[in-house]
């Protein structure tokens, strides 16, 4: 499987940090000197940050590339400084990914003895977001979403949103939850690399079809991994195929739900979904329904 991923050429990166803020996912950090990606998880290859580096030491290469590994990514950054251990393990847990981030700590302390740092120093800062003073716990479960490191928008970083438990028969019409389980939901913003995505059912909605539908949370939304998209007005929708081919491949989703309006603009959405499952490695089960602009189900069928 080929994917795109940034390539920083530590040689002529001056450690500007230009690049750093037009990195949505928050993934490039200024670390002693020199620009580094901090998340290759998170880095969706878009090269938004490409045409801000004055020195040409950002580039894009397309190389095959397995799912993404902790073990693999913490073997090539352990040497690169205790810094960038830290901003690579706080960036996981800034994001959600409790999983990967138990990974890399089993890691740093299966391999303590290569370190020319105390591995247990640099977890404490990490579990205390660079406060001294109470020790790691063992494992690192509770993932804080308190603040956004390393530049980019807060508002695009990649978040789990959990939901409280609660009973059906409390939940009347006028006070429904939101059943929402992720952030962020719009296609240039997604990542495919998102844990919360992995084995889900992704649901494809039109901007329009939430705000048209009542129960478009309770019935259409619940349980499923959430992307949107307009295909009239967004601009630079090539990259809703490639993103769409990763949620495919990476992923591994198990279904595709496409939700869009009775309006002949929202078509693209299709196209877009077709286009993917021709350039993906496996298929998956696509279904479409079609929005009334009342809120009604005009048409629903697999394809």
């Amino acid at each position: 499987m080929k994917r795109d991923i940034l390539k920083i050429d530590e040689e002529l990166c001056n450690g500007c940090g230009e690049c750093v803020p037009n990195c949505h996912e928050g993934a490039l950090q200024v670390i002693d000197g020199k620009v580094r990606l901090v998340s290759e998880l998170m880095c969706d290859g878009l090269g938004a940050c490409i045409g801000h580096c004055p020195e040409g030491a950002i580039t894009i290469e397309t190389r095959e590339a397995e799912p993404y590994n902790e073990v693999k990514v913490m073997e090539k950054m352990i040497h690169k400084g205790k810094n960038t251990i830290i901003a690579h393990l706080k960036h996981l847990k800034d994001h959600g990914e409790t999983g990967y981030l138990q990974d890399g700590v089993k890691y740093l302390k299966e391999h303590h003895n290569e370190l020319d740092y105390n591995p247990e120093e640099v977890l404490t800062i990490v579990h205390n977001h660079g406060k001294a003073g109470t020790p790691v716990p063992e494992k690192i479960i509770n993932v804080s979403h308190s603040g956004h490191q390393g530049g980019g928008c807060p508002g695009s970083r990649s978040m789990v949103i959990e939901k409280p438990v609660s009973s059906d028969h409390h939940v009347n019409n006028s006070d429904q939850p939101s059943e929402l389980r992720q952030w962020p939901v719009q296609m240039h913003l997604i990542n495919p690399n998102a844990s919360y995505f992995k084995d889900s059912d992704l649901l494809l909605a039109a901007d329009c079809v939430a705000f048209s539908m009542g129960n478009f949370h309770s019935r259409y939304l619940k349980g499923k991994s959430l992307a949107i998209a307009c295909p009239k007005l967004d601009h630079g929708t090539e990259i809703y195929i490639e993103k769409l081919t990763g949620l495919i491949n990476i992923a591994r989703v198990n279904t595709i739900t496409i939700m869009m309006m009775e309006v002949p603009c929202c078509g693209g959405l299709l196209q877009m979904v077709r286009a993917a499952l021709a350039k993906a490695e496996r298929k998956v089960p696509v279904k479409m329904m079609i929005v009334g602009i009342s809120g009604d189900i005009i048409r629903e069928e697999w394809i």
